[in-house]
C-alpha cells in the first residue's frame, strides 16, 4: 500500500476533505444534534461506525455489484449497519436513543456516507476504504463536538453537562438559527486558518525552489 496515499487518506477527513467544514455534507445532523457535546459526540461515533463498515463492504463487493443498481445496493449496505447501531443504542443507551432516534435513522441517507461509498470505496481496496471511513468519521465527530461545545456553553452555561459557575444561560441561543450562526462562523474560521497555513507552505516552497533547481543567488553569481 502506498504510504503517501495512506497518509493523505488518513488526514483527508480532518483537514482537506473535512465533511462538515470543507465539503459541507451532513448539515441536518450538524445543526440538529449539536445542542450539547454529548449528543454531538454520540452522533459522530454512530456515523463513524457506519462509515467504516459500509466502506468496507462496498469495497469488497465493488466488482460484484451491477453498475445500474449500485446506489440501491449501497443504501441496503448502509441501512444494515444503521440498524445495528439502533439495536445497540436501544439496548444500552435507551435515554440517548430516545432523543436521537429520528436522526439515527436518517444516517441511512447521510450525504457523507453515500458520497464516500460512491467516490472512494467503490474505487479502492478494503483496508484503504476503511481508513477513509475512519478519517471522515473522526473529522465529522470533531466538527460536531466543537459546534456542540460552543452551543452548549452559550445556551446552557455548561460544558459536557456540567454547569459552569457564574455563567448564565442565554435565552434563544439553543434554537436552530443560532446553530447555523455557530456553524457558519466555525466554518469560516476553519477555512481562514487552512488558507493561511497553505499560503505559508507555498512561501516556504518558493524559498526552497531556487536551491533545489540548482540556481544561484544573485550575489553568488556576481562573485
Amino acid at each position: 500500500m502506498n504510504k503517501q496515499k495512506v497518509k493523505e487518506t488518513l488526514l483527508g477527513g480532518f483537514i482537506k476533505n473535512n465533511p462538515t467544514f470543507v465539503l459541507v455534507l451532513g448539515t441536518c445532523p450538524t445543526i440538529a444534534m449539536t445542542t450539547s457535546l454529548f449528543q454531538a459526540f454520540a452522533m459522530g461515533v454512530a456515523t463513524t461506525f457506519v462509515l467504516i463498515f459500509s466502506n468496507l463492504f462496498v469495497s469488497l463487493l465493488r466488482n460484484v455489484i451491477p453498475d445500474k443498481v449500485r446506489i440501491p445496493c449501497y443504501i441496503v449496505i448502509i441501512s444494515t449497519f444503521v440498524i445495528i447501531v439502533q439495536m445497540v443504542m436501544r439496548k444500552y443507551l435507551p435515554d440517548l436513543y430516545g432523543t436521537m432516534q429520528a436522526f439515527i435513522a436518517l444516517i441511512v441517507v447521510n450525504c457523507i456516507i453515500l458520497a464516500r461509498a460512491e467516490s472512494f470505496a467503490s474505487c479502492n481496496k478494503p483496508l484503504l476504504s476503511m481508513l477513509d471511513g475512519l478519517s471522515m468519521g473522526l473529522g465529522f465527530t470533531c466538527a460536531l463536538s466543537l459546534i456542540g461545545i460552543v452551543r452548549e456553553f452559550f445556551a446552557g452555561g455548561a460544558f459536557a453537562g456540567m454547569a459552569i459557575p457564574g455563567f448564565p444561560a442565554m435565552s434563544g441561543v439553543g434554537a436552530s438559527a443560532f446553530g447555523f450562526i455557530v456553524f457558519g462562523c466555525m466554518m469560516a474560521l476553519f477555512n481562514f486558518v487552512m488558507q493561511k497555513i497553505n499560503e505559508k507552505k507555498e512561501r516556504a516552497k518558493r524559498a526552497v525552489l531556487p536551491l533545489s533547481t540548482g540556481e544561484v543567488e544573485p550575489m553568488e553569481a556576481v562573485k
